[in-house]
């Protein structure tokens, strides 16, 4: 079945008018995300969990990505899709009170994947969560990944910057992160 989505302005507010995924994507049509990146500290290193996709994803297979992201289904609000896809993809429960919010990304990215061309427009609700569990204690959502692990954020941020691993991650919103981090430290 193919995900019916919202067609949103630049702000991601959906205009009324609804598309599939797979249109979205062949024709570029501006689409809600909402990407949700798990944070803990360890010997007062701020860490950040990845995620690998799997193989068989229609974009990016087998790169390093968000900790948990998804489409923002037809009708549906961020939050609770935030929430859905974290437990998911990850197969944990969070209550929206702790999602940090950290602003809103827009981007157009162009790719072929699988011998087909890939447009994807995206509004991306960027989060953070604070959650301090070992990559074994996560029940991953294996058509979606292959596996999870925790990187210490500047050595993330390198990686990512240098493309030194296969991901899609954007320093843009590494930054995002980092700010809003930032910003509650000083409270």
């Amino acid at each position: 079945m193919d995900e019916k989505l919202d067609i949103v302005d630049e702000s991601g507010v959906p205009t009324g008018r609804i598309v599939t995924r797979n249109t979205a994507h062949h024709k570029g049509v501006r689409h809600r995300t909402a990407h949700l990146w798990l944070v803990r500290k360890r010997d007062d290193c701020l860490q950040v969990l990845v995620q690998k996709r799997s193989q068989n994803k229609d974009s990016h297979p087998g790169c390093y990505d968000i900790s948990s992201a998804g489409h923002i289904p037809a009708g549906s609000g961020v939050i609770p899709s935030a929430l859905r896809e974290l437990s998911e993809e990850l197969g944990i429960s969070a209550k929206e009170e702790e999602l940090l919010f950290c602003g809103i990304r827009r981007y157009t990215y162009k790719n072929i994947f699988h011998g087909k061309p890939f447009t994807d427009s995206q509004v991306s609700f960027v989060y953070i969560l604070w959650r301090d569990l070992e990559e074994a204690e996560f029940t991953l959502q294996e058509q979606e990944l292959e596996s999870v692990m925790w990187m210490d954020f500047d050595d993330l941020y390198k990686k990512v910057e240098q493309n030194l691993i296969p991901n899609c991650i954007r320093c843009e919103e590494l930054d995002m992160i980092l700010n809003r981090i930032r910003e509650d430290e000083k409270k």
